[in-house]
């Protein structure tokens, strides 16, 4: 049931992401907007831990995803960008 919810939650958390960051070169599609929240929950994880030294199995938050997933979107964007 984890990672049922851990899609669930990365869906959520890419939808938001693409609902706030402006810009036109945002991917689309169930898939990629869930890998987006997916990666962008991970990224969250990670630094999360390299600041604040949490322990490994500790997870994100929706907040905490939202915002993963906008920095991920941001440099799709940035990379979309480069090569148009």
């Amino acid at each position: 049931m984890g990672i049922i919810w851990a899609i669930i939650i990365g869906f959520l958390a890419g939808l938001i992401a693409k609902w706030i960051t402006p810009g036109d070169n945002k991917p689309s599609g169930f898939i990629l907007t869930t890998v987006l929240g997916i990666v962008g929950s991970v990224l969250a994880t990670w630094l999360g831990q390299q600041i604040f030294g949490g322990a490994q199995s500790e997870g994100v938050g929706f907040i905490s995803g939202i915002i993963g997933a906008v920095i991920i979107l941001l440099i799709w964007n940035q990379l979309a960008r480069r090569r148009a």
